[in-house]
């Protein structure tokens, strides 16, 4: 949760480059055919340009200019020998610590340190970045925006917001937008096809050839995203949850299996004459030390707890719950899934006295009592609310004032009013360990940083006694959680450790 509430300016995404009429004919560079677009390619490097700019306000850059410089020159070294070379590109490494990557028209490709994290070299690297300059060269956010235009959605908020709330999956997006703009965005993001994602695992494969790395990287890829499906199926498995039925992207998108096979096949294809070395050593001297896990910016999950150094507050979810820290609000989940206390800052120009707050809201007849949580003033409302649109329906919610005199809304929410009673002890409790940071807190509350280590004779279960991962969370790092061969004793491995 950042320090500040932002959302994302979908009223001036909608409102930009509107494309009317039934748009242009313009020829593919990778397929070389002609397709019927509503951007042109001038307007693709338009729209990505402006949408860089709102990416930068929803995301932070990670401020490491020697890993941002290593990553833009591999980037730039593959894009050079891509289907469109002569593109201004750009690569951007994003303080996030989702293992993910998204790409904008016009030559504008992202890179979480979340995925740099579980790499395991440069060429694997270069197949994450090879997929998503695929994406841009084979126009996929222009395809997918030209079937936005029939819905009357502006084609600029289409490609940046649709490439912004894929790269977080579903549930992102909730954070940025109202109930009606969600349906559109929800549309659009599941407009990646099938044959455009394995497109793009093809074309990253081939510009891996292209720069003479090993097209079998890909393979490592994707089987790094396969490691992560069956990490989240065990760890949910351990803690009596549903195990997930498939991965962080939507259901139209190839799963990793169909995409192992046919990326197997591609590289098998294209695999051929003398190739560079994977680059290990240099990869791993540009992560070392690099953050791991939450940003300190934005609070950081420790088990069950959530602290925030900025903004001096913290939270306990109670045993069984889950902790979700999301851009704009921090999420405490039920075991079953099926309730949940929000935490969302209150925006300053809406005030800090709390019945000022609660009338603006929209809250009507109800209960409203005043209390104190941890020495902090409170005000607990439940009962009628009327939204922006007029409509009544009930609501409960506790606002809180920090001790930086900050208001905070701990908003309640449920299945059903049924739901909601019978998972009241848990929120109840969540609520009421709000507080401000104590000392032993603030220790915990050192950020994690990615460290180099020779492996130890003793394997990871060694190592974990030296690190704030398990020895599972280890494998996961190091690209062996699937029963990959372990290193070698005295081989340079991933640990992560907290910082001073």
């Amino acid at each position: 949760m950042r320090a500040l509430a932002r959302k994302f300016p979908l009223a001036a995404l909608t409102a930009a480059l509107l494309v009317a009429g039934c748009g242009t004919n313009v020829v593919n560079p990778v397929t070389g055919r002609t397709e019927r677009s509503a951007m042109s390619l001038q307007q693709e490097v338009a729209a990505g340009r402006e949408g860089h700019q709102d990416v930068l306000k929803e995301y932070t850059v990670v401020e490491d200019p020697k890993l941002q410089a290593y990553v833009s020159a591999l980037g730039h070294k593959l894009a050079a020998q891509s289907h469109r070379a002569e593109l201004e590109w750009h690569f951007t490494v994003l303080d996030s610590p989702e293992v993910n990557a998204f790409a904008l028209p016009g030559g504008y490709v992202y890179i979480t340190r979340g995925i740099l994290a579980v790499m395991e070299n440069e060429a694997d690297l270069a197949g994450v970045m090879g997929h998503e300059i695929g994406h841009v060269t084979a126009r996929h956010g222009a395809q997918r925006a030209t079937r936005q235009q029939n819905a009357g959605f502006g084609v600029l908020a289409a490609t940046v917001l649709g490439a912004v709330l894929e790269s977080r999956g579903m549930s992102g997006a909730t954070e940025s937008l109202g109930q009606a703009s969600q349906n559109v965005a929800a549309g659009y993001i599941a407009s990646y096809s099938r044959d455009q994602e394995l497109q793009a695992d093809q074309l990253g494969a081939e510009y891996l050839s292209r720069n003479r790395y090993d097209p079998r990287h890909m393979i490592d890829v994707i089987q790094v995203l396969k490691d992560q499906e069956l990490f989240a199926a065990d760890q949910a498995r351990a803690q009596g949850r549903q195990a997930p039925s498939g991965n962080s992207w939507l259901a139209s998108h190839p799963s990793n299996d169909q995409r192992l096979q046919r990326i197997r096949d591609e590289a098998a294809q294209l695999t051929g004459g003398q190739t560079v070395d994977e680059n290990r050593a240099a990869f791993l001297q540009a992560i070392d030390g690099m953050g791991f896990g939450d940003s300190p910016s934005q609070g950081l999950v420790r088990g069950q707890q959530f602290l925030h150094p900025t903004l001096d507050i913290a939270l306990t979810a109670p045993a069984g719950w889950s902790l979700q820290n999301g851009a704009e609000s921090l999420t405490v989940m039920s075991p079953q899934r099926d309730a949940a206390l929000i935490l969302q800052p209150v925006p300053q120009k809406a005030g800090t006295v709390h019945a000022d707050i609660l009338r603006a809201w929209g809250a009507e007849q109800g209960n409203t009592d005043t209390r104190t949580i941890n020495g902090l003033k409170a005000t607990h409302f439940s009962g009628v609310r009327r939204n922006a649109q007029g409509q009544r329906g009930n609501a409960e919610l506790t606002l809180v004032t920090s001790a930086k005199g900050a208001v905070y809304a701990l908003v309640y929410a449920a299945k059903d009013a049924q739901t909601l009673q019978a998972r009241r002890a848990g929120l109840a409790q969540a609520e009421d360990s709000f507080r401000a940071l104590s000392a032993e807190d603030r220790r915990a509350a050192r950020p994690w940083k990615i460290a180099l280590r020779a492996f130890p004779a003793g394997g990871f279960a060694e190592m974990a006694k030296g690190s704030v991962l398990t020895e599972a969370q280890l494998k996961l790092l190091n690209g062996r959680y699937g029963g990959e061969a372990l290193p070698k004793t005295g081989e340079r491995v991933k640990t992560v450790v907290a910082a001073p």
